[in-house]
C-alpha cells in the first residue's frame, strides 16, 4: 500500500515524498483513515511504529481542508499532549516536515526554559499546539492559552504520563477541553488506570493495536554479558573501543550514574555525553543534536529522558543496567532496529539483576544469547544461565555482535 491509497492530499504527499516516505507503516494504514473519518481512536502502539505520522498526517489534512476563513484567525484547533520535552520537540519537527506545504502553523511549549519565546509564538497565533502537561497548565493559568476551540486532541504516551506522575495534570487539562472534539489516545501499554482514562474520554473509539510489545525484538540481534557490578564500566569501555560500533545509546537507571559513566568514557577518549532530567534544556538539546550528527559516538541516558529519542541509523543499544520492568527493556532496545532496519542490543547482567533477566525472557518469549568471551566474564555461570543462552566461550563460534548486521541472524543454540 502507498500513501496515495489513503487519500492523502497533494501538499502532504509532496512533503512525505520529500522525506522519503512512500509506504505507510501498519499503524498508519489503520489509523489515518479512521482519523480522517472523524472517529475517536484508541491506539496501542510502541515506539518505532510510525505513530507520530499516524496522527500528524490526518490532523494536518483535516485542518488544511477547512475553509480558508476558518483558518484565518488562528485559534488553537489541535492539541497534542506528550510527557517529555524531547518527544514534544520531535513531534513538532514532524509537523514541520509533513506540513511544510500546508500553510498551517504550529508551536511547542515545555518547561525547563524561559517561556517568553513560547508566549511570543502563541501571540502570533497557531493552529496546532504540542505541549507537555506542566508548562501547558502554567500558560493556561496565565491566560496565554485557551483550549475552547480545540477540535482534535491527541494524548500521546499515556502510560508514560502515568509513570512520570502526570496523570492528575492530564485530567485537569482534559476537563478544560470542549466536550465536542475528536480524541486520539495512544499508549504502548494499557494498565488499569490508563484503560479507565481512555474509557472516560473516548466516544465509541476504533481500536488499533499493532506490534505486540514483545515482537519488536525479533529483528534485533541481542546478547547478554554476565559481569560483576564493579566491572561493568570496564566492560563497557572494552566493548566501545571497537570502532565498528558507530553509535550507541547506553541506558542507566540513575541520573548520577549516567553522569559518572559519561565522565569515565570521555576519560577513555570515547566521545560521550549524558542526558537526564537534571540537565538544563539547552544541555539536553545540545547533547541530542551532537549525537544525531555523530559529533559524539555515545549518549548515556535514563529511561525518562530517552523517551521520544529518535535517531536515524542508531546501530547499538547497551543496557548498562537491566530495567526491573521487562516492557522497559523492549522500549529501550526499540531505539535501534527502527523503520525496518536491523540493530544490536547488548545488556550487562550482574547477580542482583538475574531476576530481571528472567522476566525479560518470559516477556519476549525467547532467551537472550550469553556472550561469554570477554575479560570480565563470570567464570562459573549457573546451569540456568548457561541453559538460557548457551554460553559461548569460543569467539569464532558466534557472530560478531559488534558489526552492524545487514540482515537478521539466527543465533545457534
Amino acid at each position: 500500500m502507498l500513501f496515495e491509497q489513503l487519500h492523502i492530499i497533494e501538499p502532504i504527499l509532496k512533503a512525505l515524498k520529500a522525506e522519503g516516505y512512500t509506504t505507510p507503516t501498519p499503524i498508519q494504514q489503520q489509523a489515518i483513515p479512521v482519523v480522517l473519518e472523524g472517529r475517536d481512536l484508541l491506539g496501542c502502539a510502541q515506539t518505532g511504529t510510525g505513530k507520530t505520522a499516524a496522527f500528524a498526517v490526518p490532523i494536518l489534512q483535516k485542518l488544511y481542508e477547512q475553509k480558508s476563513e476558518e483558518r484565518g484567525f488562528k485559534n488553537i484547533k489541535s492539541l497534542i499532549l506528550t510527557p517529555t520535552r524531547e518527544l514534544a520537540i520531535q513531534i513538532d519537527e514532524s509537523f514541520a516536515s509533513y506540513g511544510k506545504y500546508t500553510g498551517l502553523s504550529h508551536t511547542v511549549v515545555f518547561g525547563g526554559v524561559s517561556q517568553s519565546a513560547q508566549v511570543n509564538a502563541l501571540r502570533r497565533g497557531v493552529d496546532i499546539l504540542i505541549a507537555t502537561p506542566g508548562r501547558l497548565l502554567d500558560l493556561i493559568d496565565q491566560r496565554f492559552i485557551s483550549l475552547q476551540h480545540i477540535q482534535l486532541f491527541v494524548l500521546d504516551e499515556a502510560d508514560r504520563m502515568l509513570d512520570m506522575g502526570f496523570i492528575h495534570d492530564v485530567k485537569k487539562i482534559i476537563h478544560k477541553l470542549p466536550s465536542q472534539k475528536q480524541t486520539l489516545f495512544f499508549s504502548a501499554t494499557m494498565p488499569q488506570e490508563i484503560a479507565g482514562l481512555a474509557n472516560s474520554i473516548l466516544r465509541n473509539p476504533v481500536k488499533v493495536a499493532v506490534t505486540p510489545v514483545s515482537s519488536t525484538v525479533e529483528k534485533i540481534t541481542q546478547g547478554v554479558y554476565f559481569v560483576e557490578k564493579e566491572n561493568k564500566r570496564s566492560l563497557l569501555i572494552h566493548i566501545l573501543k571497537d570502532k565498528d560500533i558507530e553509535t550507541a545509546l547506553v541506558f542507566t537507571r540513575t541520573k548520577h550514574g549516567a553522569d559518572k559513566i559519561a565522565k569515565e568514557l570521555n576519560r577513555a577518549n570515547i566521545k560521550t555525553d549524558a542526558i537526564h532530567g537534571n540537565k538544563s534544556q539547552n544541555a539536553r538539546q545540545r547533547a541530542l543534536y551532537n549525537f544525531k550528527n555523530k559529533q559524539i559516538r555515545i549518549l548515556v541516558a535514563t529511561d525518562i529522558a530517552a523517551r521520544g529519542i529518535d535517531v536515524e541509523d542508531l546501530t547499538h543499544v547497551i543496557n548498562f543496567e537491566l530495567p526491573n520492568i521487562p516492557e522497559t527493556y523492549v522500549h529501550r532496545i526499540g531505539r535501534t532496529g527502527r523503520a525496518g532496519a536491523s540493530g544490536v542490543a547488548l545488556s550487562f547482567c550482574d547477580q542482583e539483576e538475574k531476576v530481571y533477566l528472567r522476566d525479560i525472557h518470559k516477556l519476549i518469549a525467547q532467551s537472550i544469547p550469553v556472550m561469554g568471551d570477554h575479560p570480565y566474564q563470570v567464570i562459573r555461570p549457573s546451569f540456568e544461565e548457561t541453559k538460557a543462552g548457551m554460553l559461548k566461550t569460543n569467539n569464532a563460534a558466534r557472530p560478531n555482535v559488534f558489526k552492524r548486521p545487514m540482515r537478521q541472524r539466527k543465533w545457534s543454540q
